[in-house]
């Protein structure tokens, strides 16, 4: 059946500088299966599936999936998302503050001038990588563990492990792994140099399903997870601005900020493509 369809270009700078996420309207009636395959055909690193929510205080349910498997929580997913049933005519309980529904709960965004940003919700692994584990990851990606200031499991869902490098240059020059490797799901940290626009640079290397590494570009849940690591470990303040995507050519911006006790990921989303698909 013919189903609404966006397109959304999320945290960015400019025209078709962020990070695509597709969003299919309507999603009842759409198997586990079906939605995998349409996520793999759309040759983005993630869609996502609008459902009625069951939650009470919900105003939307999505279901999130990246190229093989679903995912509880991804954070330009759910501003793109978020964007995408605002666009089509979503009407939140409150209007500056819109509860989404996905695996890992219920995620507040609201609406910051012209920006979405979420709450970044709890970790579900936080603290030192296995030393055996990490010596794996490092010799993967071509690093010693003298390269490296620190790692960290920041884990909210996709299975994030973050590596701490002294510099951008450091982290750049970092080739994306040749090699097959399920399971893979590294994020590289990078400080700028002071007094910049930008506080930090993150690249964001996923396995798909065929254990093929892709880097991701503009990534909302490792930069939440980062920011959750670096504010508590008193390596960065909040507000910053981060600028994932530079080794991909992007100029994506993400905008941290604090307030409530809450640490909110955001950035300008935009709807770039409008239409239906067939499914």
């Amino acid at each position: 059946m013919q189903r609404r369809f966006h397109q959304v270009d999320v945290f960015a700078s400019d025209g078709f500088s962020g990070n695509p996420v597709a969003v299919v309207h309507e999603a009842e009636g759409i198997g586990t299966g079906e939605m995998l395959r349409i996520t793999s055909w759309t040759n983005l690193s993630e869609v996502t599936f609008l459902l009625p929510p069951t939650a009470d205080e919900a105003d939307y349910r999505v279901r999130i999936f990246c190229p093989g498997r679903e995912l509880p929580f991804a954070g330009h997913p759910t501003l793109g998302t978020c964007r995408a049933w605002l666009a089509a005519g979503g009407n939140p309980s409150d209007p500056d503050r819109i509860v989404q529904e996905c695996g890992a709960g219920l995620i507040p965004v609201r609406r910051d001038a012209e920006r979405l940003a979420f709450a970044a919700p709890p970790m579900t692994r936080s603290g030192p990588v296995e030393p055996q584990l990490l010596a794996h990851r490092l010799d993967q990606l071509g690093l010693r563990h003298e390269d490296i200031v620190d790692s960290a499991w920041v884990d909210n869902g996709p299975g994030w492990m973050a590596v701490l490098l002294p510099s951008v240059e450091a982290a750049l020059a970092v080739a994306i792994p040749g090699d097959i490797l399920p399971g893979f799901d590294v994020g590289l940290v990078a400080p700028y140099p002071a007094g910049g626009e930008c506080a930090l640079e993150l690249r964001a290397f996923f396995a798909d399903a065929d254990g093929r590494i892709r880097e991701d570009p503009v990534t909302g849940s490792l930069n939440a997870a980062v920011a959750q690591w670096l504010l508590a470990t008193g390596r960065l303040e909040a507000p910053y601005v981060a600028s994932p995507g530079t080794a991909l050519g992007r100029r994506g911006r993400i905008h941290v900020s604090e307030s409530d006790g809450e640490i909110w990921v955001g950035g300008h989303t935009t709807v770039s493509i409008e239409g239906t698909i067939d499914c």
